[in-house]
């Protein structure tokens, strides 16, 4: 038998600040705990310790030997009548000397693996910034990974095979883990979050709880006493996330259907909660960066034989009975019917609903420390939403890079009688929500044939999806526009868009995307906006976004084709300040804003020629 002190303790991370220990419980986890437990030693905790139920597939034999070796730490899950498997495990961690030394603590469980974005890209380095900051706690919100579209099982890695998830700001995927130092006297464990001991809760200790949320940003005071869930000015990824692959394959959810779940819920695992967590819209690779190392550490624990044994067995007992589960009408009759539940869009998908919020008995059961902090003003004691909702410019498209890759399931909706996607992967979660009530740009798409009176072709500079156009030539058959954006996945969208409302006709409508290609002072190149109106020579000319278009730039253009200039704003300050950027630049070319046309969204400027 190997030596642990000399053969595998060098494996085992150590940390100036004290022990970093994960507790997770676990039930028939034998073919997935190798990479679960290479992974988090990887990331950096120093001691791993595993409560275990009624397994029977080799996971106790394997945490045991494990512990053999200086590695972690194994205990019995005894359950008492009436206690959940999760709670009896928190009960008996509470009372655990291992946990009670330890310094930081992190509940989590088997399916759940860290990512660190943190630069450091481990538990040390964000622990140094998190105490620089004068923070003992890190709350980690979950990123909710699919199956991404994987049926068959194999023997890959977890964090390798499942890289498609839900998008980041798509809150039915935002319960959240927390990293927190420990004192047994003031914290009772949690699966989510420890809360204050009651006896404390009146003290000044809930004053001393200074927690960063998943960015590194201080969360707020109410989350000091309540709430499981991040909330949209809480959330945070820069630092670290837990992705949470509750499903992985369909053969993989067979085989968790096999076993049953950690806390014996009937029928957890069925075709509705296939769909809310097989999630794939957003390819996502954080946890990759972690993978060299995990290799490393799992390869070696690997040549000690009887771990490989327990390792191999366990894989050879799972493959041999999901062989023979494959021959049954069951599984034909589970397989398609979780194929067709990863085809219900993200916008149709249904949580359980939250239980209805009684301010009434919540206020009875603060603490005063608690309804004092919540007396303080709202500006207080709450965060700036976090970015990405709606940007500042009124864009209603998600911010960064637009992943299309991936085939997901979107819906379509009607929006001024042309179907729009309501796709998460393009729009804000704002502009979502009005895709999903059929308002998108509804002022502009009412408003849009009459500042194209007159005008007979359309050059639309920043078009994002090109919905206003759209809307125009559905009413105007005798328009020509062509609509441009930088961002190249937007036109992709807006040509998918064109072609299932019949509006394909390139003569009629021409998209274009990529850079518009200034030079650094800021003159137009060849190619770009200059060509454009070269070749097209519109008589109308809409400014959507205009970030796109530098007023410098517009300075220099040949706009002899242009009768009209439209620039639509999305409030009295935003016209002022488009104002403030055009009004000048076009006046010098010899055009003049027609008064009172703001007040149909946009600004109108004529040319006096």
């Amino acid at each position: 038998m190997p030596s642990s002190k000399t053969t595998f303790n060098h494996l085992k991370p150590v940390s100036k600040h004290g022990t970093v220990m994960a507790v997770s419980m676990m039930k028939d986890e034998a073919p997935f705990l190798l990479e679960w437990f290479a992974h988090h030693l990887a990331v950096g905790f120093t001691d791993i310790l595993v409560y275990t139920n009624d397994c029977s597939d080799g996971t106790v034999e394997m945490l045991q030997r494990l512990e053999e070796l200086g590695l972690g730490y194994h205990r019995p899950n005894v359950i008492k009548e009436g206690i959940k498997p999760q709670p009896s495990a928190l009960n008996h961690a509470q009372a655990e000397p291992l946990v009670r030394a330890a310094d930081w603590l992190l509940v989590f469980d088997a399916d759940e693996f860290l990512a660190i974005s943190h630069p450091a890209g481990n538990l040390e380095g964000m622990l140094d910034d998190a105490v620089a900051r004068g923070a003992n706690g890190i709350v980690i919100t979950w990123r909710i990974f699919g199956s991404a579209g994987v049926v068959d099982w194999s023997r890959a890695p977890v964090t390798e095979q499942y890289t498609r998830a839900a998008p980041p700001l798509w809150n039915k995927g935002w319960g959240v883990k927390t990293l927190f130092k420990f004192d047994h006297d003031y914290w009772k464990l949690g699966i989510h979050r420890p809360s204050i001991k009651n006896k404390h809760l009146e003290t000044g200790f809930p004053d001393s709880v200074q927690w960063l949320n998943g960015s590194g940003l201080p969360m707020e005071d109410y989350f000091k006493f309540r709430g499981w869930r991040s909330i949209r000015r809480t959330l945070g990824y820069d630092w670290a996330q837990m992705n949470h692959y509750a499903v992985k394959s369909v053969d993989s959810y067979a085989v968790r259907k096999f076993r049953g779940n950690v806390n014996n819920k009937k029928d957890k695992y069925n075709a509705d909660y296939w769909s809310l967590q097989d999630r794939n819209e957003v390819e996502d690779s954080a946890v990759l960066r972690h993978t060299e190392d995990r290799k490393r550490i799992m390869d070696e624990l690997l040549t000690d034989p009887v771990l490989a044994n327990l390792h191999f067995a366990a894989l050879d007992r799972v493959e041999a009975r999901l062989d023979d589960y494959r021959k049954t009408e069951a599984y034909i009759t589970l397989r398609d019917g979780l194929v067709e539940a990863g085809k219900v869009p993200i916008t149709q998908v249904e949580a359980k609903p939250p239980q209805a919020r009684d301010p009434a008995k919540i206020a009875a059961l603060m603490s005063k420390v608690e309804k004092k902090a919540t007396e303080r003003p709202k500006e207080d004691r709450r965060s700036d939403p976090v970015a990405g909702w709606a940007s500042e410019n009124g864009d209603p498209y998600v911010q960064g890079d637009i992943d299309l890759s991936g085939d997901v399931a979107v819906e379509w909706v009607p929006n001024h009688e042309i179907e729009m996607p309501a796709d998460p992967r393009i729009f804000g979660p704002e502009a979502l929500s009005v895709v999903l009530a059929g308002r998108f740009e509804r002022r502009h798409a009412r408003n849009i044939l009459g500042y194209l009176e007159g005008c007979d072709k359309l050059l639309e500079i920043g078009t994002g999806v090109a919905f206003v156009p759209m809307r125009a030539l559905q009413q105007r058959g005798d328009l020509q526009i062509m609509a441009h954006d930088s961002r190249a996945p937007l036109i992709t969208t807006a040509r998918a868009i064109a072609a299932r409302n019949g509006l394909a006709d390139t003569s009629r409508l021409k998209l274009t995307g990529g850079p518009l290609r200034f030079d650094s002072d800021g003159g137009d190149q060849a190619g770009g906006l200059a060509a454009y109106l070269a070749d097209f020579r519109p008589d109308a000319l809409r400014i959507a976004r205009a970030d796109e278009i530098p007023s410098g730039v517009l300075a220099g253009q040949d706009l002899k084709s242009v009768r009209r200039v439209i620039v639509p704003f999305i409030s009295d300050a935003d016209a002022a300040a488009l104002r403030n950027r055009y009004a000048a630049v076009l006046g010098a070319a010899g055009f003049a804003e027609v008064p009172d046309r703001d007040g149909s969204g946009s600004l109108q400027f004529d040319s006096r020629g």
